[in-house]
C-alpha cells in the first residue's frame, strides 16, 4: 500500500505558524471580549411609530440586564448618567441583581432614574445568583429549571425599589401619567419571569386601556406566547431583555443563543411582531460575572422616541 510522504521541514513550520496564528487571534478576541468591548456601554436611539396621529413623541429609556455587582462602578456611574436624557419614562426588564450584596449598588445605580416615571420587573438571575458557564453557553437551555443556586433578596430589593419611587409591574396593570406636564397616559401591565416559568398572563390578561396615548407590556424573556398574548390584547409594544442580544455574536452569523422561544434573528433591538404590534429587545448591560464578555454586542441601553403612526 503505497504512503503519504512525510510532511517537508517547510510545511511543518507553516502548520505551526498558522497554528500559532489562529491561537493568537482567539486570544486576542477573548481579551478585547473581556476587558474592552463588555465596558463599552453605548446609548442606542430607535424611533418606534406607535401613537396616535398627531400625539406629541414620548421618550421611554429601556434598561434591561443590568447584573449589577457591588464593585462595578463604572458601569453604576454609567447608569446614573442616563438621568441627564430627562426620560418621560424609565423601564427596566429584569436581571438587575447579580450578587448577594449588590442591593446597595443597585440603589445606588437607579437613584437618579426615580426622579421620572419608572417601573420595573424581574428576571430569572433577580430570583438567583449567577454560576460559572462558558461563555458561549451562558443561557440555560429554554425551559430548564434552576438547581442548587444561591437564592437573591429579590422581594426586598423590589420593596427597596417601590420604596425609592419606582413602579413594581409583576403581574400589575397600572396607568401612569407621562410627557410635559403628564399629559400623556401611558398603560402598562408587567408579567414575572417567562424563563422561571413564573409569567401568569391572565392575571393581566384583558383588553388594553383603549383610552392611553400607548400600551406597553413589560416582561424580562421575549417568550413568543408572552408576545402573542399581549398582542392579542392590543398593546402596541412589549419590551424585553434576557437574549443580552447573543452575548457572543460571530460575524455573518449573528447570535449563537437567545436561551429563550424568539429566533436567533431577533434576538436584539426592534422589531414587528404583527401589523400592529412592535418589541424591542435590549442586548442589556451586563454579563454573567463569571462569563465577563462580549463580542460584536456592546453593552447597551435605549432611548426609544414613540412616535405617531404613519397615516
Amino acid at each position: 500500500m503505497p504512503t503519504r510522504p512525510p510532511r517537508s521541514p517547510q510545511r511543518r513550520v507553516t502548520a505551526r505558524r498558522a497554528g500559532a496564528a489562529v491561537a493568537g487571534a482567539g486570544t486576542a478576541a477573548v481579551f478585547y471580549g473581556s476587558v474592552i468591548e463588555r465596558n463599552a456601554f453605548v446609548l442606542r436611539r430607535r424611533d418606534v411609530p406607535v401613537l396616535s396621529p398627531g400625539s406629541a413623541p414620548l421618550r421611554v429609556l429601556h434598561l434591561s440586564d443590568l447584573h449589577i455587582t457591588a464593585g462595578q462602578r463604572r458601569k453604576q456611574q454609567w447608569i446614573r448618567s442616563l438621568a441627564a436624557l430627562e426620560p418621560d419614562l424609565v423601564v427596566n426588564t429584569g436581571d438587575t441583581l447579580s450578587a448577594v450584596n449588590a442591593m446597595p449598588a443597585v440603589l445606588y445605580a437607579l437613584e437618579p432614574l426615580a426622579e421620572f416615571p419608572a417601573v420595573f420587573v424581574p428576571g430569572n438571575n433577580d430570583y438567583y445568583a449567577p454560576r460559572p458557564k462558558n461563555p458561549l453557553r451562558y443561557f440555560q437551555a429554554p425551559g430548564d429549571l434552576p438547581t442548587g443556586l444561591t437564592r437573591l433578596p429579590w422581594g426586598e430589593m423590589a420593596a427597596s425599589l417601590v420604596d425609592a419611587g419606582w413602579t413594581d409591574l409583576t403581574h400589575v396593570r397600572t396607568v401612569l401619567a407621562a410627557g410635559a406636564d403628564g399629559a400623556a397616559k401611558v398603560a402598562l401591565a408587567g408579567t414575572d419571569d417567562p424563563h422561571l416559568r413564573k409569567a401568569r398572563y391572565e392575571l393581566i390578561a384583558g383588553a388594553a386601556e383603549p383610552g392611553a396615548a400607548v400600551r406597553i407590556g413589560v416582561t424580562h424573556s421575549p417568550e413568543p406566547t408572552v408576545l402573542g398574548a399581549f398582542a392579542g390584547d392590543g398593546y402596541d409594544l412589549v419590551l424585553a431583555g434576557h437574549t443580552h442580544g447573543g452575548q457572543v455574536r460571530l460575524p455573518g452569523i449573528g447570535a449563537v443563543v437567545t436561551n429563550c422561544g424568539i429566533d436567533r434573528a431577533r434576538a436584539r433591538w426592534l422589531h414587528r411582531w404583527d401589523e400592529h404590534m412592535y418589541f424591542h429587545v435590549s442586548a442589556g448591560l451586563g454579563t454573567n460575572p463569571f462569563s465577563p464578555i462580549r463580542f460584536c454586542c456592546r453593552p447597551e441601553a435605549t432611548l426609544l422616541t414613540l412616535t405617531p403612526r404613519e397615516g
